[in-house]
């Protein structure tokens, strides 16, 4: 290996970890405020890629089709819900329409632009915003209920959620694989190495999304109350933070994230149903570096995943996988014998 074909594998490497450190960054977001591990981050990413893919196609995609169906389940648990508490009719019809108002008017819109072929910018901003709406969604239908169930169960509750939204990916896009054009085309020689307008967007929207993330936990009186809901859901309550509307946001911060992630990398590589397990574990062995606490410290872990993972593809392509989530294992034993265990109650 000369210096030419390193610094070729360090840029790749580091591009690649951007994407990771958004997933990690999501990974960290969700776990802080819920305590939920959230193991179909990855399942954003790839709907996201594959939503603009359709798009561009001139066709609806089926993701919208999925966020009426899933808006309609939300829907109706929330009328339930409201009934058993008041017995009143309009205000039953009220959190029935509240919970379908967003998603319906996103899916209509998307529904009707999708023949036109608007420019990619607009496809891009409409798959964010189908992708976005699912989150308050998959937290109402599947975590909602359970908010104060044990991480474990959580955890198997995120494995069910990642293989239903997995089976549902590949009844609406398919089994083949999409890749989509890059947002900028720029060609930049720097030595050996050309830095491409794609390289570019992805450390710009990772910088950014990290320099946002940490001014809303730490300078925000909205991002500290989302803090206090996973200290003491209970306290939180009591102080007036609804744990529900936290869920909510959270899940929705997620879910952008995802979908902003899957249109970074959908001109990177080509992006099949189920690209984005391996993609959001990636970004969750960044977040296990992190602890999943630091915002700071998930980044600079992504970024070295991603530079293990183009190096180890280079030296040995058919364990890169195997090298990458090895990662993972020092990292637990380090933090096995460093932190403070309690047993769960």
């Amino acid at each position: 290996m000369d210096s030419s074909i390193a610094g070729i594998l360090l840029l790749d490497g580091l591009t690649n970890g951007a994407i990771y450190a958004l997933l990690g960054l999501a990974t960290v977001l969700v776990f802080a405020v819920t305590r939920v591990i959230f193991i179909p981050q990855g399942e954003f990413v790839a709907y996201g890629a594959l939503t603009l893919a359709i798009l561009q196609t001139g066709k609806v995609p089926g993701t919208v089709w999925l966020l009426l169906l899933l808006a309609a389940v939300a829907a109706l648990m929330n009328a339930a819900g409201e009934w058993q508490r008041s017995r009143r009719p309009l205000a039953t019809l009220r959190a029935a329409g509240l919970t379908l108002s967003v998603p319906l008017a996103v899916a209509l819109l998307t529904a009707w632009a999708a023949p036109l072929r608007p420019p990619m910018l607009v496809q891009a901003l409409l798959s964010v915003g189908v992708v976005t709406a699912y989150g308050p969604l998959v937290y109402r239908v599947a975590y909602q209920s359970l908010a104060g169930a044990t991480p474990l169960v959580l955890l198997i509750v995120s494995v069910g959620v990642h293989f239903a939204m997995t089976g549902l990916g590949l009844l609406f896009f398919g089994a083949e694989g999409f890749r989509n054009p890059a947002f900028w085309d720029l060609r930049l020689p720097l030595g050996p190495v050309t830095l491409s307008g794609q390289a570019i967007i992805i450390a710009g929207a990772s910088l950014a999304l990290i320099v946002l993330l940490w001014l809303f936990f730490e300078r925000t009186l909205s991002g500290k109350a989302l803090r206090a809901t996973a200290v003491n859901r209970l306290g939180a309550r009591l102080m007036g933070i609804s744990s529900e509307s936290a869920g909510k946001t959270t899940f929705a911060m997620a879910a952008l994230i995802g979908a902003l992630s899957g249109l970074l990398i959908g001109p990177t590589t080509t992006v099949f149903y189920d690209s984005g397990f391996l993609i959001g574990l990636k970004g969750f062995v960044a977040a296990v570096i992190a602890g999943l606490s630091s915002y700071p410290v998930a980044l600079f872990g992504a970024l070295f995943v991603g530079v293990i993972e183009s190096f180890g593809s280079f030296w040995a392509s058919a364990f890169k996988e195997v090298i990458v989530f090895t990662l993972i294992l020092p990292v637990l034993l380090v933090r096995s014998m460093t932190s403070h265990h309690e047993e769960e109650a």
